[in-house]
């Protein structure tokens, strides 16, 4: 009689226990939420910036040289997004590369006036507005907002180095004579170096421009900027 009632018990609580949760568990799967509950979303709640890029500052202000022998300053590019990379003509290691990145990036965004490129050369001492006209012809750049700058050399140095942080430098043991970075900055319409997190959730700072990956992750990041 006593095991009777027990078993009575028991079931009436497993009864009510389906009643108050079974219509929970379904509603979790029908929102993908299964493995989700209330402790687990105040440990790691998702933010509104979660899927923001980083703001990681105002970009050096410049004043250069054009292909076309024009000034180009930062000004020039407000109230467009801009790829940034430094690079020079006669470079026989990571530049074509880098070229052939830069490409797609301007192939990508053909055609947008809010959109434009700004390649600075190491090696401006060879790099006159003559010389980088030939190159991009070279290329085969369309795009009226790629701008090929060059000037003074320490001036240029400096912007590389201490403004951008993008490291540039002088070697004559390696080919080419020139050192630098395969990085390209990405630039706000504001006139701010923005990039994404890596998988551990730190700033990339910037953009591979030797790697497909790179590529693919700068073009995404242009296309946010261009609809903020």
């Amino acid at each position: 009689m006593f095991k009777n009632k027990s078993y009575i018990g028991i079931s009436f609580i497993v009864l009510i226990f389906g009643i108050y949760a079974v219509p929970k568990i379904v509603e979790r799967i029908k929102k993908d939420k299964v493995v989700q509950g209330e402790r687990l979303d105040r440990v790691n709640p998702k933010t509104a910036d979660e899927d923001k890029l980083i703001k990681i500052g105002p970009a050096p202000k410049f004043e250069l040289i054009n292909q076309d022998n024009k000034k180009i300053t930062n000004e020039t590019y407000k109230g467009k997004v801009y790829v940034l990379e430094f690079f020079f003509s006669t470079c026989p290691t990571i530049c074509p590369k880098m070229n052939e990145s830069m490409l797609l990036i301007e192939k990508k965004f053909f055609g947008n006036p809010n959109f434009g490129i700004v390649s600075i050369t190491i090696d401006p001492e060879h790099d006159n507005p003559q010389v980088l006209k030939d190159h991009a012809k070279l290329l085969g750049v369309k795009s009226l907002n790629w701008n090929f700058l060059t000037g003074d050399k320490a001036y240029i140095f400096n912007l590389a180095n201490k403004g951008f942080n993008l490291y540039a430098g002088e070697n004559k043991k390696v080919a080419g004579g020139f050192e630098h970075s395969g990085l390209f900055a990405l630039i706000d319409k504001n006139g701010n170096i923005r990039c994404r997190n890596d998988e551990f959730g730190n700033p990339i700072l910037y953009y591979d421009g030797l790697d497909k990956k790179g590529v693919r992750n700068i073009q995404q990041d242009i296309n946010i900027l261009l609809e903020e």
